[in-house]
């Protein structure tokens, strides 16, 4: 086995939105691993009680926050700022499927949570942290951001509508953003993993995994810590010239 690359995180800071889920949960393994204070947030308190028993760690918190939720973003980047002094790393990772129907058939209703969990949300818990970001020391970077869109907002994919806008939106965010921040020494970036293994490929049925399998050169879902692995390098003074960068996880599913 070749010499695996370590990264120190002691000292830092590192928020991680959905990360109550199988893939926030991997990302936060990674960042503590490395030494970071993280802390999870997630809409669902009992999930969240169950990521901290998971984890076992004393730098690792959680909260309760809906992220679509202006007032309640606030407020808790407020808390989270006071409480430890400065923010270092945001992973957007929060995210619903949706229906998986033609749009013919989609409710409004459920597009419309969609795109509000997953690029809404995404833009208020950004908007919040880049602006506490900017006013810190670099250390010697401002921050790092990094978004968890898909495969799917740079393709698309038939019977997901709202997900495949949503991951779309997501990156061109991701690009809009960096432009903003890049001169204040903050770094955003975004991955577009093809399907991972987590509760959100539970959700669907074994002839829709089967047939994103099959979009796959790979020939398989990419794994959690594959993921995790990509984004601490993202997070960390590494990643010091790449901003508003789309990186990809695709098992060799994107075609640009």
């Amino acid at each position: 086995m070749g010499k695996q690359v370590c990264y120190h995180f002691s000292g830092r800071t590192a928020i991680i939105t959905g990360g109550a889920g199988g893939l926030g949960q991997g990302i936060a393994r990674h960042m503590l691993d490395a030494g970071a204070r993280v802390e999870l947030w997630d809409r669902t308190a009992g999930a969240l009680d169950q990521a901290l028993d998971h984890l076992a760690s004393s730098l690792c918190t959680a909260r309760q926050v809906d992220i679509t939720d202006e007032a309640a973003v606030g407020e808790v980047v407020k808390d989270f700022h006071a409480a430890h002094g400065r923010i270092d790393v945001l992973i957007n990772n929060a995210g619903i499927l949706g229906e998986v129907l033609p749009v013919w058939e989609t409710d409004p209703r459920n597009v419309r949570q969609v795109l509000d969990t997953n690029l809404f949300g995404t833009y208020l818990v950004t908007r919040a942290v880049t602006n506490v970001m900017r006013e810190q020391i670099a250390q010697p970077m401002r921050g790092h951001i990094v978004n968890v869109s898909s495969i799917q907002g740079k393709e698309g994919m038939g019977l997901a509508l709202a997900y495949s806008a949503s991951k779309a939106g997501v990156m061109a965010m991701t690009k809009t953003v960096a432009k903003d921040t890049a001169a204040l020494g903050i770094m955003v970036t975004a991955i577009t993993p093809a399907a991972a293994e987590t509760a959100m490929a539970r959700e669907i049925s074994q002839a829709r995994r089967d047939e994103i399998t099959s979009k796959i050169p790979m020939g398989r879902f990419v794994e959690i810590d594959e993921i995790a692995r990509m984004v601490l390098w993202l997070s960390s003074d590494d990643c010091s010239f790449s901003t508003g960068g789309i990186f990809d996880l695709s098992g060799g599913r994107a075609t640009y």
